[in-house]
């Protein structure tokens, strides 16, 4: 009998523990799925230095001979976590790298200078030579805020990239703006709330539905748990947001094309409500070596609503430079 007693105890106590979780901290509770994903997916996450400077990232493999190491950087307010879904779907002996930007996460939170686009690159430059990944040309990946990081980073360092894959980036002149421009630019002197800095559950489900062309209808809990984990940041938010559409930083990566000497990948969904999918042919047009692949029924969160699509289109454009190389090599 007190062996029951236990063995019951042993699969009860996790259970309550859940149950208080997800109905006082589902916040926490959010944080201890995103460890048991990465976990489940091999990824371990680590911390490197530039002086004083740290950065958290988390890492999967070795760098291989067979493909390109990926870095992956992530969105404006997000983490190195949004990218689970894609890493899902990608090979498992494939080198990935996902860092948390300057003053995201678990990366050293300073000011402002360091939260511009420059600022941003200048910071995820000295993160690749603080872990070595620069000892051999890799692919770097970028969405939103990240792509616009990506694409002057891509202009600034171009021996240490293979090639680049641009999602949804940020930081063009649009031929076509959307409302949520168009907003920003209302609201730019003023004290109202800025739509992607939610602080309160309509304001949240409002921005998801801003960036999802697909509805989450995520659980009210779960979306507690994001506003909860949110919320703490807003102010650095703020200020990073102040930077990155400021006159140094809001047409960045538009200054910086023509510098570009990497083959990019373009991924758009075409229904984006953040940055308009037109931004799509002004890469292609501006950029000689480029590969432009465009999502029907998607929006602005490419990584959240397709995952595996990402991922695939991804690593077949490592594929096809690979098989450029291979063939360049043959013809001298």
């Amino acid at each position: 009998m007190e062996l029951i007693i236990l063995s019951g105890g042993v699969v009860v106590l996790p259970v309550l523990a859940f149950i208080t979780s997800f109905l006082f901290w589902p916040g926490v509770l959010l944080k201890a799925y995103n460890w048991f994903v990465r976990r489940r997916l091999g990824l371990v996450v680590r911390y490197s230095h530039s002086g004083s400077y740290r950065f958290c990232y988390s890492s999967r493999g070795t760098p291989g001979v067979a493909t390109p190491s990926l870095l992956l950087l992530h969105g404006f307010s997000a983490s190195k976590d949004m990218w689970l879904p894609v890493i899902t779907h990608l090979p498992r002996g494939q080198h990935v790298v996902c860092v948390d930007m300057p003053g995201h996460e678990g990366t050293s939170r300073t000011g402002a200078e360091d939260y511009s686009i420059q600022g941003q690159v200048t910071r995820i430059h000295q993160f690749v030579q603080s872990i070595g990944l620069d000892r051999r040309p890799f692919h770097l990946v970028g969405t939103s805020m990240g792509g616009n990081v990506a694409g002057v980073y891509a202009a600034r360092y171009p021996a240490q990239l293979s090639s680049v894959t641009l999602v949804c980036p940020a930081g063009l002149v649009f031929p076509t703006e959307t409302k949520f421009i168009r907003r920003l630019r209302e609201i730019e002197n003023t004290e109202e709330s800025i739509p992607l800095i939610p602080t309160t559950p309509q304001e949240l489900d409002n921005m998801l539905k801003l960036c999802c062309y697909t509805p989450l209808n995520l659980p009210r809990q779960v979306m507690r748990g994001l506003l909860d984990n949110r919320i703490p940041n807003n102010d650095f938010y703020k200020e990073v947001f102040v930077e990155i559409v400021g006159e140094k930083s809001r047409h960045s990566l538009q200054e910086n094309l023509h510098l570009i000497t990497s083959p990019v990948q373009v991924v758009w969904g075409t229904e984006d409500q953040v940055v308009d999918v037109s931004g799509a042919a002004v890469l292609e047009a501006a950029l000689s070596n480029c590969r432009v692949a465009l999502l029907d029924n998607c929006g602005h969160s490419v990584a959240l609503e397709r995952p595996r699509k990402a991922a695939k289109l991804i690593m077949d454009f490592l594929s096809a430079q690979e098989v450029g190389c291979e063939n360049t090599k043959k013809l001298s």
